[in-house]
């Protein structure tokens, strides 16, 4: 029974890895289609996405909806409705997505600068770099509960010169949908309401996966930028 257990977390892993490199290469095809462009809406920038996830790559669903943020709506985080921005030529543009292929959830993010300001171009480099900045304490610490890595994530960012913009640092992803994975919702996020210890199995007995978000946004609150990929 062990060993089956060890290789159903093994498949799984292997799913969730497998999932995020076609999630990967659906952004190579939209840098490569030239899809993020200035004088273009968020919305159609997001459906120009979700055509070309279909019929490129198959992907019917998303688990969550297609996100794509210009401008000042980079501060917002992906649970706010701003109202939607035209692309302009020195804009930083932000892009979540949440395909699901075949019954694997990926959730990757990226940022893109349109022009040639040094400090956007400076966050966007950065992101990244906290990212794996957080993503090394993670390994560090077994131990480690959601709270406690999302204030790693926020003191990160501070110590990058940014400011962490998100109201949690990452959630579980599975196989989908994983918002019906039963239990309390806040401890399948890396957010100040999750003292359990991350590495716990989820309430199927499961191990968990997480997805890492890391959202950093100047000082002045004028712009943003935004990075994930599993943990």
């Amino acid at each position: 029974m062990k060993v089956a257990a060890a290789q159903f977390e093994k498949d799984r892993r292997a799913a969730l890895v497998a999932a995020e490199k076609k999630a990967k290469e659906l952004f190579v095809a939209i840098e490569q289609g030239g899809i993020i462009r200035p004088h273009r809406t968020e919305r159609e920038i997001e459906d120009d996405i979700a055509i070309l996830a279909r019929e490129r790559f198959g992907v019917s669903k998303h688990w969550h909806r297609r996100i794509v943020r210009a401008g000042v709506n980079t501060l917002t985080i992906a649970a706010d409705n701003p109202p939607v921005r035209s692309v302009e030529a020195d804009d930083i543009v932000y892009v979540d997505l949440g395909p699901v292929f075949e019954k694997w959830e990926a959730d990757i993010g990226r940022s893109y600068v349109l022009g040639d300001d040094p400090a956007k171009l400076s966050l966007v480099s950065d992101l990244p770099k906290v990212f794996a900045q957080v993503q090394g304490h993670f390994y560090a610490c077994p131990d480690i509960t959601g709270a406690e890595l999302y204030a790693v994530a926020q003191k990160t960012a501070k110590e990058s010169g940014w400011e962490f913009g998100g109201v949690i640092a990452g959630h579980l992803v599975s196989a989908f949908p994983h918002w019906r994975i039963p239990g309390d919702k806040e401890l399948n996020r890396i957010g100040p309401r999750n003292p359990e210890r991350m590495r716990n199995p989820d309430a199927l007995g499961h191990e968990r996966h997480w997805i890492l978000e890391i959202h950093l946004v100047n000082k002045s609150r004028t712009f943003g930028g935004f990075y994930e990929r599993l943990l």
